[in-house]
């Protein structure tokens, strides 16, 4: 039987990208939608749920993506409430890569330098791949401290965390314009993940190059000049002055077969719902 994909994509047009992707993965084909709104997904989901029964239902799956998370995880919220019984496919959210980045990240920081017991920080970490990081961060035994320029919105963001994931993290406030406050915050930190906007430099070389506790360095901006001086985009566990560094190029290549494991995933049985911790663990397995 041939396994269908039924791409859900809040955008207007459905990822081009994640198509692919998903073909790449082994899928036979893919039914995808833009414009899907928590409005118009039901009966999507009716689709997938009562054209195959039993052991069949394996063979069709849900992907949830597009470029903002926060309607896409409503969207997923809709799917997994309209399921009853074992009438269900399995689902994946990926929303903007936000869970195989997330994932492909701490995985590659942790192999690197295992995290548990030590401190780490993420900087500009409120954003949907930044908060994920930090909780699996965190969930790893790592004590986790979140920045943002604005402490309300790492506060914030910190609460969500802890009623989400169970964990505790730090919130603070911190401006990348003062580096000497940067290296004050990162005293103590065995690694550091920026997940900051396009093209912002958090993180420069000559701070992290006096940091003698840090152990790794990792960033996920791919835009010039990248959100910490002095590494490269390709750096994949890159020694550069004693310490270990990834660039987003260096942890894309293993966010990709992260990507494709997790579709590949969907259609072992009916009844998976993958996302942040799931993806993870899955990626940890690799």
């Amino acid at each position: 039987m041939k396994k269908i994909l039924i791409q859900l994509d809040t955008d207007p047009l459905a990822s081009v990208f994640d198509s692919i992707v998903a073909y790449d993965a082994g899928v036979d084909h893919i039914l995808a939608y833009g414009g899907v709104t928590t409005e118009n997904v039901q009966d999507l989901i009716y689709g997938a749920m009562f054209t195959r029964g039993g052991e069949k239902l394996k063979n069709t799956a849900i992907f949830i993506g597009g470029s903002q998370v926060s309607p896409a995880q409503e969207v997923m919220d809709v799917a997994l409430n309209t399921f009853f019984g074992p009438v269900r496919v399995s689902v994946l959210l990926d929303a903007n890569g936000c869970n195989t980045t997330a994932g492909a990240a701490v995985i590659k920081m942790n192999e690197a330098h295992p995290v548990a017991g030590k401190e780490v920080m993420v900087l500009a970490g409120t954003g949907p791949v930044g908060m994920r990081a930090a909780a699996l961060l965190a969930l790893e035994g790592a004590t986790v401290t979140l920045s943002s320029r604005s402490m309300k919105k790492a506060q914030t963001v910190c609460n969500v965390l802890k009623e989400q994931y169970k964990v505790e993290i730090s919130a603070l406030a911190l401006n990348p314009a003062d580096q000497e406050a940067m290296a004050e915050a990162l005293a103590g930190k065995v690694a550091v993940l920026t997940t900051g906007a396009p093209g912002a430099l958090l993180l420069e070389e000559q701070t992290w190059l006096a940091l003698p506790d840090l152990k790794v360095l990792a960033d996920l901006n791919a835009v010039p000049p990248g959100g910490i001086g002095g590494l490269k985009p390709t750096d994949n566990a890159k020694e550069r002055h004693g310490k270990i560094c990834f660039g987003p190029l260096g942890i894309g290549g293993f966010k990709m077969g992260l990507h494709k494991a997790a579709l590949s995933q969907l259609f072992v049985k009916n009844d998976q719902v993958l996302d942040a911790r799931e993806v993870y663990s899955l990626g940890k397995n690799l």
